[in-house]
């Protein structure tokens, strides 16, 4: 089966955009926890890295693309900042939704707000700095067409 025929059969699996960014469903399993049975926090910054790369792709920027060089250089994201607070546990089984919005664009760099909620309380909240790097890891103004795509959206 070709990705494109995957991605139809399971349009949402890539989480879905909402009028100001975008949202991810996220399921606890049993690698994501401590010996507690409670989400290790580690596992919490893969599931915003998902919310991040999954947002990106449902505007339609392909992480391979971008390092094939689409925008006229390879490039890639690269997390450069991050700010968390952790308020309450989710658990084994349970059903987390990651919320990811754009803040600001600017530059070379992007920060993007970001929530882990389960049932609509936020259990984990981070803003997070990203910035686009060539092949070299020397920073790049992200480009023209990433923007456009991010302010179509409704912001920045």
């Amino acid at each position: 089966m070709s990705r494109k025929a995957a991605g139809g059969r399971w349009p949402d699996i890539a989480g879905r955009l909402i009028d100001d960014g975008h949202v991810l469903p996220v399921r606890v399993y049993f690698e994501d926890t401590d010996f507690s049975g409670t989400v290790y926090h580690a596992s919490y910054l893969r599931f915003m890295e998902r919310g991040r790369s999954d947002y990106l792709r449902c505007l339609g920027v392909g992480h391979r693309a971008l390092a094939d060089g689409a925008e006229g250089e390879p490039l890639s994201f690269t997390v450069r900042r991050m700010e968390i607070e952790f308020m309450k546990p989710a658990r084994i089984d349970d059903l987390v939704e990651v919320e990811t919005r754009p803040l600001e664009v600017e530059g070379a760099r992007m920060i993007l707000g970001q929530r882990i909620l389960l049932q609509s309380e936020t259990l984990v909240s981070a803003e997070v700095t990203v910035a686009v790097v060539n092949g070299d890891g020397r920073a790049r103004r992200i480009p023209k067409s990433i923007r456009a795509l991010v302010a179509a959206r409704g912001r920045p």
